[in-house]
C-alpha cells in the first residue's frame, strides 16, 4: 500500500498525449460494464471497487471509483485493465459471491498489460477466486423481514434493504409495521420515502397499492400493517414466516419489552438504538463473531457506537488505551424543539436550528459492551449542532504506546481497506 499521507494529486498516471480521446475511450468501456454489472448481480455476483459496490452506478460513477483507488494504491484504475478481468468474469461458472475488480486488478502481476493477455486471465482469476472453496450460503427461502416502524431510520432501512435485494435469494422486504394515520395515510408514507430532505430522491419506483395496504417497491410487495402494538399482530396469518423483525422506534430497549416481537411469530429481533441489559450490543466488524444463533434479540447499538467503536478497537488492540474522552459534535434528532419550548432535560429545550446543545451521550455505555477492556476508562459528552446530517467524533486517548499522527494515519487508513 502507498505512503498515504502524500498528496493523491500528485501521484497520477504518465501523462497522455489526447486527454480528451482517453477519456472517451474509457468512457466506452464504463458504458459497456453496466449491463455486466447489472447482469452478474442478477445472478448473485457484486462488482465492487476496493468495497464500493458498482451495481447501479453510472459510467462516471464506475470511472470515479477507479480514480478513488488512487487514494489508497499510489495510482488510479484504469478501466483498460479492469474491462478484460470483469468481461471473463462473465464467461465463468460462480456462486453468489463478491468480487472486488480492484483490487483483483491491482493484485495481478501483469496488470498494466491486461489488454494483451487474455489468455493469462482465465489461470489468473481462477487461481485469486479458488472457485472450487467458494460455497453458496443460498438458503432454500429467502428470509422475511419486517420493519416495526417507519421514521427517519425506517424508510432508510426500508431504502437500503430493497436497493440491496438483488436476486431476492437471501432476504425480502415484507412488511413495514405503523401506527394508523389519517387521510391518505399510504400516499404520504410513499412520498417520505421517494424523496428525503437529507439523502435525495429514491433510486427507483414506488407504486400505492391503497385497497391492499401495500406497497410495491421496486417489484417487491410490502403489506403494511396497522397496530398500537406487537401484540395486536400475528405475522403466521400474513404468510410472513419466521421473520426477523427490525424494530426501529426507540420505545422498547430492554428484553421484556422486545419479547413482544418474539410472541407473535418473529424468529428474531434487532433493535436500532443501545439495549438495556443483558441483550448484545453488536457493531459490525468487532464483536459480531460473538452471536450465537440462540440470540434472539440483538442490538445494533447507535450511530455514534457504530462510528467510533471500530476505530477505538484498532487503537485499544495495536497501541492499548490507558484512558481518554470521546465528545461527540452530533446533528440534533427529532426530541429537540423547532423553537424554544419545554423539554425534560435542561438544554435540550432550546431551538435545534438555532443552538447548540451541550448533553450527554450513552455511547460510552454501548463502547464498554462491544470492548469489554475500556470499561471504566472513558468518558463522554456531546454537542447537539444546528445540521441535519453528518455527526463527529473527537477522540481524546492516552495510549500504551506511543505512536505519531503520519505512522497513526497510515495505520488506520489501511486498516480500513485491508481488515
Amino acid at each position: 500500500m502507498a505512503d498515504l499521507t502524500k498528496n493523491p494529486d500528485l501521484r497520477s498516471r504518465e501523462k497522455v498525449d489526447d486527454y480528451f480521446g482517453d477519456w472517451k475511450w474509457r468512457e466506452g468501456l464504463a458504458e459497456l460494464m453496466v449491463p455486466i454489472i447489472g447482469r452478474l448481480y442478477r445472478n448473485g455476483i457484486n462488482i465492487m471497487i476496493y468495497g464500493k459496490s458498482l451495481v447501479n452506478e453510472s459510467p462516471v460513477d464506475i470511472m470515479s471509483a477507479h480514480r478513488f483507488v488512487r487514494q489508497i494504491e499510489g495510482n488510479e484504475l484504469s478501466e483498460l485493465e479492469t474491462f478484460p478481468l470483469l468481461e471473463h468474469i462473465t464467461t465463468m461458472d460462480l456462486p453468489d459471491c463478491e468480487i472486488d475488480l480492484g483490487e483483483l486488478t491491482m493484485r495481478c502481476p501483469f496488470f498494466k498489460d491486461l489488454p494483451n493477455k487474455p489468455n493469462e486471465i482465465d489461470a489468473y482469476l481462477r487461481d485469486q477466486l479458488n472457485i472450487s472453496s467458494i460455497k453458496s450460503s443460498r438458503p432454500d427461502k429467502p428470509q422475511d423481514i419486517v420493519l416495526y416502524g417507519f421514521g427517519r431510520i425506517g424508510r432508510l432501512l426500508a431504502r437500503m434493504l430493497v436497493q440491496t435485494t438483488g436476486p431476492g435469494n437471501y432476504f425480502r422486504l415484507r412488511a413495514v409495521v405503523v401506527r394508523k394515520g389519517g387521510h391518505n395515510d399510504l400516499v404520504k408514507r410513499a412520498s417520505l420515502l421517494r424523496r428525503d430532505s437529507v439523502h435525495g430522491r429514491f433510486n427507483g419506483t414506488i407504486r400505492v397499492d391503497v385497497e391492499n395496504e401495500q406497497f410495491v417497491i421496486n417489484g417487491n410487495p410490502v403489506q403494511f400493517i396497522y397496530a398500537n402494538s406487537p401484540s395486536e399482530i400475528e405475522y403466521s396469518k400474513l404468510n410472513i414466516k419466521d421473520p426477523i423483525v427490525i424494530d426501529n422506534t426507540g420505545i422498547w430497549k430492554d428484553e421484556e419489552s422486545l419479547s413482544q416481537h418474539l410472541n407473535c411469530g418473529a424468529s428474531k429481533v434487532i433493535v436500532t438504538a443501545p439495549a438495556k441489559g443483558n441483550i448484545r450490543n453488536v457493531v459490525f466488524g468487532v464483536n459480531d463473531s460473538a452471536l450465537n444463533k440462540s440470540d434472539k434479540i440483538i442490538s445494533a447499538a447507535s450511530c455514534t457506537t457504530n462510528a467510533i467503536v471500530p476505530v477505538l478497537k484498532l487503537i485499544s488492540d495495536k497501541f492499548g488505551i490507558d484512558s481518554g474522552h470521546i465528545e461527540t459534535v452530533h446533528a440534533y434528532t427529532n426530541d429537540q424543539n423547532l423553537i424554544d419550548n419545554y423539554h425534560k432535560g435542561d438544554r435540550r429545550g432550546r431551538s435545534a436550528p438555532l443552538n447548540m446543545v451541550i448533553t450527554s451521550t450513552g455511547a460510552v455505555k454501548a463502547v464498554t459492551k462491544a470492548i469489554p477492556e475500556l470499561k471504566g476508562k472513558l468518558t463522554g459528552n456531546a454537542i447537539r449542532v444546528p445540521t441535519p446530517n453528518v455527526s463527529l467524533a473527537v477522540l481524546v486517548l492516552n495510549l500504551r504506546n506511543s505512536i505519531d499522527k503520519d505512522n497513526l494515519n497510515i495505520f488506520l487508513k489501511t486498516s480500513a481497506f485491508e481488515s
